[in-house]
């Protein structure tokens, strides 16, 4: 398995779920960090669109390229890895938002449709010529520049959210990218299965025998959508729910462990610490 450094949400700022910053600012602060190549693919742990308003270049997403210019959005969704090219010579944004700013601020329907989210394993990261991105960039910055901290958060989130409904929209109009259309139709049935029986196994060897393949097999198409095995696919969907049924603040943490599958508390807080580095309640109280 590839081992690629894997980078947090970090803002000198003080933002703890979204931020707006260009590209000088950002390489400004990487040479700051003399742990930290951008040049060198890179995993991250938050969701990431690189808006170009100026020049051309390339981008490396999941150790393909892709050529961007003036008008091009890439959409970088969690886990992704990426890198920049060296030397490169465009100007723009990059948009850093959190999962957890997701999960709080965003609609289920609108998580659902947009498939940077969730679903960039069967969508093209690139749109471009966007004549969105202007004005997007416009209303983003001057709210989080804002005085005024009333519903800000909320208003935020409702830019990003509409530009990111947009960005799909406008995907959808020119999309006829390639897929291997078998393995993109046992992804998709491998992504529903774990959906539908999360509850009553996170084995993957279930999952492959629902499928009638072999486990070697399901981890193939795993890695070729994902970069990822079928187990890390599982645990970080399991991760997801826990925290959707923690966001909605309803339910103990003893109930969300048994609605997600786990008959011991203790089982429940040693898996999420694993994955999160934080306990349920940690991470309730971090809310």
């Amino acid at each position: 398995m590839n081992h690629f450094p894997n980078i947090d949400f970090k803002s000198s700022e003080g933002a703890t779920d979204i931020e707006c910053i260009s590209l000088d600012e950002l390489f400004s602060r990487i040479k700051k960090d003399p742990n930290h190549n951008p040049y060198q693919p890179h995993r991250i742990s938050f969701f990431t669109l690189l808006i170009v308003t100026k020049g051309k270049g390339e981008h490396q997403i999941d150790l393909k390229t892709y050529n961007i210019q003036k008008g091009s959005v890439l959409k970088i969704a969690k886990g992704q890895v990426h890198a920049f090219q060296d030397h490169f010579q465009y100007d723009g944004y990059l948009v850093v938002f959190t999962e957890d700013f997701i999960l709080k601020y965003f609609s289920k329907s609108s998580i659902e449709f947009i498939s940077h989210l969730y679903n960039y394993h069967i969508s093209d990261p690139l749109v471009e010529n966007s004549t969105l991105t202007d004005f997007f960039l416009e209303r983003i910055t001057e709210e989080i520049q804002s005085k005024y901290t009333y519903a800000q958060k909320e208003i935020i989130a409702k830019i990003l959210e509409l530009f990111l409904l947009k960005l799909e929209r406008e995907a959808h109009k020119v999309s006829d990218a390639p897929f291997n259309k078998k393995h993109q139709s046992l992804f998709i049935n491998f992504k529903n299965l774990v959906e539908e029986h999360y509850i009553n196994t996170r084995n993957v060897k279930d999952y492959a025998q629902l499928l009638n393949i072999s486990t070697k097999h399901l981890n193939t198409i795993v890695r070729a959508s994902t970069l990822n095995t079928a187990k890390h696919f599982i645990d970080n969907y399991v991760i997801l729910e826990i925290k959707r049924d923690i966001f909605s603040n309803t339910i103990s943490l003893k109930e969300v462990a048994y609605q997600n599958g786990f008959d011991e508390v203790t089982n429940f807080s040693k898996f999420f610490k694993k994955h999160t580095g934080l306990s349920p309640k940690e991470f309730k109280s971090s809310l």
